[in-house]
């Protein structure tokens, strides 16, 4: 069962569409039956906010579940209540962020492209400052709690049972000089510290690359459990976009598999992010 209240509230969602199109109805049926709204049927069915114990317990009496699937429902009801660490942070953590925070955390695998910047899993606290200060007009103790947050994520990565993370991302990303050259030397450093990790793996696309699909940066989000599809996210300055769709979510597994097909293999990747630190470093 996944780890953290994002995915487990997303699972229950899942299971909850599953039991009532086997059953036939529609959302208004159902609600009309229960006695509730058909967009309340709706909000369960998608994770829109907290799901109550005893909604769950409604409706799998009537759906006439066993009593294990429904005492099964209730826990992940239950648990989905609970709050992750990055609660903790307040608003350095944007409500259409939380979410993708907390299926990070539960993810298996993260297949990501980057064509501006550094990937926020593979930041340092120097160039992820330098990046949150850009991005709007914040005071310095917002940039820390953001920085934070940002450096918490990265715990994953070395956790007991760690997702597979791997990354394409623009030789640009390399290029660019954010803050200084000191701070790239030093990020472009942390990125190959990174890479050293079994589960970690970084290829650079380069300007030679030719055409591509054209597209932002995105993650597509892979779980342990095979009831939870994988999911597609892509972010926005103020707001992000899921895609859960299994052609939305085909569409951006081809677009990474071609990505990953042009760019630089990991160890051409590795020399040429060295090769770069060496010239931020002169």
């Amino acid at each position: 069962m996944a780890g953290s209240p994002t995915a487990r509230r997303r699972r229950l969602a899942i299971e909850l569409k599953k039991l009532r199109e086997e059953s036939g109805l529609t959302c208004n049926q159902v609600g009309k039956e229960l006695d509730w709204s058909g967009s309340k049927v709706n909000r369960l069915e998608t994770g829109q906010g907290r799901v109550q114990p005893s909604d769950v317990d409604a409706l799998c009496r009537f759906y006439g579940t066993s009593d294990e699937l429904r005492d099964l429902l209730k826990t992940l009801a239950k648990e989905s209540k609970a709050k992750g660490w990055w609660h903790a942070h307040g608003d350095a953590v944007p409500s259409w962020f939380s979410v993708y925070v907390g299926l990070e955390q539960a993810a298996s695998d993260l297949r990501s492209y980057q064509g501006e910047f550094i990937p926020g899993l593979l930041q340092t606290a120097e160039y992820a400052a330098e990046l949150s200060r850009a991005s709007a007009d914040l005071a310095d103790d917002e940039i820390q709690r953001m920085v934070d947050v940002r450096m918490r994520r990265q715990q994953l990565l070395t956790a007991e049972n760690p997702p597979d993370l791997w990354a394409v991302i623009h030789e640009s990303t390399l290029k660019h000089v954010v803050g200084s050259r000191a701070v790239m030397a030093g990020q472009l450093e942390r990125a190959l510290d990174i890479t050293r990790l079994r589960n970690v793996t970084v290829q650079v696309l380069p300007y030679d690359a030719g055409a591509y699909p054209v597209t932002g940066p995105f993650t597509v989000l892979g779980f342990p459990e095979q009831e939870d599809p994988d999911v597609v996210y892509r972010e926005g300055l103020t707001d992000s976009v899921y895609l859960e769709s299994a052609a939305d979510v085909s569409l951006y597994t081809k677009a990474f598999d071609h990505l990953r097909a042009l760019a630089l293999s990991p160890e051409r990747s590795s020399s040429l992010i060295r090769e770069t630190l060496e010239e931020h470093s002169r």
